[in-house]
Order: structure tokens, then C-alpha cells, then sequence
């Protein structure tokens, strides 16, 4: 799945490519915000932020045990 030249891109890291991700993702979410602040809730409810909190800390726990072998 992973191509050569995005495995280079991300260091061959899932922790680094979810990060990526999740800066592109507010990146996208604050241009929303600064342009119309009442488009932001009808895109992201308030209700959904303690699940996102929650699921982004269990995606970035597995994408670090997928690499460490200690663990």
C-alpha cells in the first residue's frame, strides 16, 4: 500500500502520517473558521470533540505500537 516516495515522505512512520493528517484535517477546519465561524459547527457539532479526543488517541496508539517492539 505504502509507494516508495510517500513511505520516504513519511519516514515510513503511520505515527508520522497520522499526524500529517490531522494537520491537514485543522488546517482545513480553521480556513472554515476564519472565512464563516457558524459554517464550522454545522460541519464539526460540538457534541462530536470528546469523540474525536478519544478516537485520535486510540489511532495514534496503535499507529505507535505498530512500530515498537517493546511494547
Amino acid at each position: 500500500m505504502w509507494r516508495s516516495n510517500i513511505r520516504a515522505w513519511f519516514k515510513d512512520s503511520e505515527t508520522i502520517a497520522w499526524a500529517r493528517l490531522q494537520m491537514l484535517g485543522g488546517a482545513v477546519l480553521a480556513v472554515i473558521a476564519a472565512m464563516d465561524p457558524s459554517l464550522f459547527n454545522q460541519y464539526i457539532p460540538e457534541r462530536w470533540l470528546p469523540l474525536y479526543v478519544i478516537g485520535a488517541g486510540v489511532v495514534t496508539e496503535v499507529a505507535r505500537r505498530v512500530r515498537a517492539k517493546d511494547m
